[in-house]
């Protein structure tokens, strides 16, 4: 769907993830789609050389979000919207699994 916008599927991947959860962590995107996390992780890190996320250590790794700063990131995130919402939900729900149980009585969305 983005893959012609962003110009391969590793990066539509990533910047839905990114959406979806907040900020990420390459090896769960490589987890959630069973893809190698090296073109995750390189993906992500283009993404922080232009600007568009921030990363920060945690441990030993690195976590990824959006860059309030960047010019670019309202614009981003509105067609990232468009594109997540047209996802259906039975396959939102697969693609993005649960990171920590549910509210009890919390709406599905």
């Amino acid at each position: 769907m983005l893959e012609g916008i962003f110009g391969n599927r590793t990066a539509e991947k990533a910047l839905l993830h990114l959406f979806h959860y907040g900020e990420i962590h390459p090896s769960a995107v490589a987890r959630d789609h069973r893809v190698a996390v090296d073109p995750i992780r390189r993906q992500l890190e283009r993404f922080e050389r232009s600007g568009v996320l921030v990363a920060r250590s945690v441990g030993r790794a690195r976590v990824y979000a959006f860059n309030p700063k960047s010019p670019y990131v309202r614009p981003l995130r509105e067609i990232l919207r468009i594109a997540y919402e047209s996802i259906p939900l039975a396959d939102r729900e697969r693609i993005f699994p649960r990171r920590r149980p549910r509210a009890k009585g919390k709406p599905v969305l």
